[in-house]
């Protein structure tokens, strides 16, 4: 990762339980606690932090009139399996 890449250095305390495993987890991967700090927020960002993002903009499509009716939605499908069936 160049230097161009990071964004300037953040100060923040973390409960000692969680750096205490950062801290080992950098040990035994002969790693920075940076490295292994960095590779868990991507995990959160990709999973949890991913399904936030995703709620936010469908409820702002939601608002904006970009949704389709649940039931509606039923209709349809029931229609396309009936007619599937004939």
């Amino acid at each position: 990762m160049s230097a161009h890449n990071l964004s300037d250095p953040l100060t923040m305390r973390l409960p000692l339980d969680v750096l205490s495993e950062i801290e080992e987890i950098a040990k035994i991967s002969n790693k920075s606690r940076s490295w292994v700090f960095v590779r868990a927020l991507k995990s959160y960002l990709a999973a949890e932090g991913r399904e936030i993002i995703d709620i936010a903009r469908a409820r702002e499509d939601i608002d904006a009139g970009r949704g389709h009716d649940l039931d509606d939605v039923i209709d349809e499908v029931d229609a396309i399996v009936k007619g599937a069936a004939a």
